[in-house]
């Protein structure tokens, strides 16, 4: 049941993906609904999931919430690190041109391995209860057209061809898929699965805050923008309330 419920995550990734490509020519909008949506992930379904699920404080502080301090340092560093390669091999220049494919499917690898987890989580679920499995797979569907929907918008924002970004979404759509059948083999541990979240979240906010949305107000500072964006996370507050 679990792997027939997330070949309805795989078609709901690629309907995001399919939106994503389609509004070219609104491209700022796009950015600001996909930063909305990325926002709202982070702080109204993954953070909560983490910080339940994480286990006991390290030094008063939750464990989720250090990894995803940790996550959001990473994915600066990371960046940080690839720009200053590509600027040495002499490929940098201007604010656009800095921009490093590597970047771009690094991010979307991310979201593929959050697919992956949302994958087993359902399977997870549907191990313990079917009403619980029908709850989560709620949740898992709705949100998988805007994981779809990041990821095609962040693997070709870094200036990666078409071919690879669709590329990345196909993969995004098969993971929850494949995340459900490795639930036959074996159960993540809740505190593993939280602690992932937390880093992941952490990863995800700083793509959002320092790339995507700096992007969507950079040549369209357009009210239209900033609606897309709270847009974005009203969608996601939608859809943790319905799963609720």
């Amino acid at each position: 049941m679990a792997v027939f419920v997330a070949l309805g995550a795989f078609l709901m990734t690629l309907a995001g993906g399919w939106v994503a490509q389609r509004v070219t020519d609104r491209r700022h909008l796009v950015l600001g609904l996909a930063g909305g949506l990325m926002l709202g992930v982070v702080g109204l379904d993954l953070l909560p999931e983490a910080i339940e699920a994480a286990g006991e404080p390290v030094f008063g502080v939750p464990m989720a919430l250090l990894l995803f301090v940790g996550g959001f340092l990473v994915a600066h560093l990371v960046e940080r690190l690839l720009s200053a390669r590509q600027v040495a091999h002499g490929a940098g220049g201007g604010h656009h041109g800095d921009r490093v494919p590597q970047v771009g499917l690094t991010a979307a690898a991310a979201m593929l391995g959050h697919s992956l987890m949302d994958g087993i989580a359902l399977g997870a679920a549907f191990q313990v209860s079917g009403s619980m499995g029908v709850a989560v797979a709620l949740a898992v569907i709705s949100h998988d057209f805007a994981d779809g929907f990041n990821t095609y918008t962040l693997t070709s924002l870094y200036g990666n061809a078409r071919r690879k970004a669709l590329l990345m979404l196909f993969a995004a759509a098969v993971a929850p898929v494949v995340g459900a059948a490795t639930t036959l083999l074996f159960t993540l541990p809740e505190e593993l699965l939280g602690g992932y979240l937390g880093f992941f979240g952490g990863a995800l906010l700083y793509l959002a805050a320092a790339e995507i949305l700096p992007e969507a107000h950079h040549t369209h500072p357009a009210r239209s923008t900033l609606l897309c964006t709270i847009g974005g996370v009203g969608f996601i507050w939608l859809v943790v309330g319905i799963a609720e």
